[in-house]
């Protein structure tokens, strides 16, 4: 026998819910099995403990950090710290100076990474340096390897008059000659890329240079406006660089990703590409348009990370789009912590990690215990309250807060697993009311079918008259639930983030199990002899329900319903009446006395 339409759909739409739940399963299993992932969500820091970071500032004498450099740094960190894919951490300042980061569990050295590096980024010309870079910058490309060209058009591009290359003359026109040679400066520097900035002390400076010192020298802390002594990070070589002409701070955006060459293949090496803003760009343009005219190290433009060389590359052609990318000895996961210090902005001052601690949980597992317990209590109401008024039709909602739960508890451990999501005590709370939630999208659409039971429908009818009817009502609910937890995820920061998050994301569980299991098993006990039958223990009895079978598969209202109908219409037509309707009622009522 051919099922009927109902019938294929809701056996549809059963298949889609096991296929939401087997996709689920299956993607909790590929974390456990290929990236150590587990079958239980990770808990926040109350609830589990985790690592503290105790960041200092470094300052140069004199130098004291002010109430708004603090908040920025707060601001930045907080930002890396999820970008990094780590939820529920604690970000504050102490003392007026320093800041403590707390973050949930163990994270990994990417992670601590993001937080410590200052990631001051700076361009400064090459004013002499032990070695010429091998690396280019320009027509073929970025830094070491070929690039996209329109990332570095030509120089004849450039509408700005480059400046002319210094004299052969001049016994400073070339540093890198004779590195050693103490140029003699007879006028001002006049831009930053001039060898008079490189003065008898600062070549003496240069000469004596230990590159392993490098990090103790307050090379990050370096003032902009004046020449740097510092060192490559990888290379160990020397230079002495020009005051600085674009910083990270101009920086719109930075990704990390493959390097591609001319012809639009990989070559294997990560790199972090730059967007300047407009300002960035036009100070970029000048600069490459400028060094593009020199020779030598002169020609070359370091920059410059936390006060050391990344990176020095020679210019080839004028870059005008603003559109640089680094290269350098990057993986994969040094390139992206690069991209991201470097997107979310530098911060107003250095920071050096002054300890690194275990810190207990706040609250503990004694904490996470009793908010399970509360929830399981709530539940166990809510199903009396189901069985109690609903009678078999009460299963149902079992079953469907079961499948609501086995779907939730699936979505926060992948979260977890995938996007290092963690529980807190507040997402529990949030778990905890939306068993309510839930529970009303039950009790609106039962409502609903019983009501079309009363206007005489059969059981079928009025399970799909009723879904029509209830699934507006409940997305209309769950849309406004939905945008307040937006709002709150938006607006709030730390453990009430969780309980918006949460919240929100049962509300989605909530349509998906109503739409996909809920209304599809009506519509299949709706056929059954039991349900469709209305047996006085189905929860869908017309007779209990105030309505009389009539034949045909039609009911009418029963008497005392009808008449009790038609008492409560003439109270309200009594109460809706005027003075004057009312004096001329009592007037008639006295001439039929009469």
């Amino acid at each position: 026998m051919a099922r009927s339409t109902p019938e294929r759909k809701a056996l549809r739409s059963l298949v889609w819910l096991l296929v939401i739940i087997v996709a689920l399963i299956g993607g909790n299993a590929a974390s456990v099995i290929w990236n150590g992932g587990s079958w239980t969500p990770k808990l926040a820091l109350d609830l589990e403990g985790g690592t503290q970071l105790t960041l200092t500032p470094q300052l140069a004498s004199g130098q004291s950090v002010s109430p708004e450099q603090l908040e920025q740094a707060v601001g930045i960190i907080r930002q890396r710290v999820d970008a990094s894919g780590v939820s529920e951490s604690e970000i504050n300042t102490q003392g007026g100076q320093n800041i403590v980061v707390s973050i949930p569990g163990t994270p990994d050295d990417a992670t601590l990474e993001r937080i410590r590096a200052s990631a001051k980024l700076e361009f400064r010309a090459v004013l002499t340096a032990d070695l010429a870079s091998s690396s280019t910058i320009g027509e073929e490309g970025a830094e070491g390897e070929e690039g996209d060209p329109s990332a570095s058009p030509s120089p004849s591009d450039g509408s700005a008059e480059p400046s002319a290359a210094p004299s052969a003359s001049d016994p400073a026109a070339d540093p890198s000659a004779d590195p050693s040679a103490a140029p003699s400066p007879s006028a001002s520097p006049t831009d930053a890329s001039d060898p008079n900035w490189i003065t008898p002390e600062l070549q003496e400076q240069f000469d004596s240079f230990d590159c392993a010192t490098v990090s103790e020298s307050g090379a990050n802390i370096a003032p902009e406006d004046e020449p740097l002594i510092t060192c490559e990070a990888d290379s160990g070589l020397k230079y002495i660089l020009g005051p600085v002409e674009v910083t990270g701070a101009q920086i719109a955006d930075a990704t990390s990703g493959l390097i591609q060459s001319g012809t639009g293949v990989s070559t294997g090496e990560w790199g972090v590409f730059l967007e300047f803003t407009g300002e960035g760009t036009q100070s970029f343009r000048e600069v490459t348009e400028r060094l593009v005219t020199l020779e030598g190290v002169r020609n070359q433009f370091a920059i410059v990370l936390d006060g050391q060389v990344i990176s020095a590359p020679r210019t080839i052609s004028a870059i005008t789009d603003g559109r640089p990318q680094i290269s350098g000895n990057f993986t994969q996961e040094s390139s992206k912590t690069l991209a991201d210090q470097l997107k979310f902005g530098a911060l107003p001052i250095g920071f050096e990690l002054q300890s690194q601690d275990q810190i207990s949980a706040t609250l503990g597992v004694s904490q996470l215990q009793s908010g399970i317990i509360a929830g399981l209590i709530g539940l166990a109401l809510v199903v009396a309250y189901s069985l109690l008024q609903y009678r078999a039709l009460g299963g149902v909602t079992i079953a469907s807060l079961i499948i609501a739960g086995l779907v939730t508890y699936l979505l926060i451990t992948y979260l977890s697993n995938q996007q290092g999501f963690r529980l807190s005590l507040a997402g529990v709370a949030g778990l905890i009311i939306s068993v309510g939630v839930i529970a009303d999208s039950f009790i609106v659409y039962f409502e609903r079918i019983r009501d079309e039971l009363r206007d005489g429908r059969s059981v079928t009818g009025a399970v799909e008259a009723g879904w029509k009817r209830a699934f507006r009502t409940i997305l209309i609910s769950d849309v406004i639930n939905l945008i307040a937890a937006v709002v709150l995820f938006v607006l709030a920061v730390g453990n009430v983030r969780g309980f918006a998050f949460t919240l929100g994301l049962t509300t989605l569980v909530d349509l998906i199990v109503v739409a996909l299991f809920t209304h599809p098993m009506m519509q299949l006990l709706g056929r059954t002899q039991f349900f469709g039958g209305g047996h006085r223990l189905s929860g869908l009895d017309p007779k209990a329900l105030g309505a009389v079978y009539r034949g045909r598969a039609q009911f009418r209202p029963s008497a005392a319903v009808t008449a009790t109908k038609k008492a409560s219409s003439s109270r309200e037509a009594q109460r809706r009446q005027t003075i004057a309707e009312r004096k001329a009622a009592d007037l008639r009522g006295d001439g039929k006395d009469s």
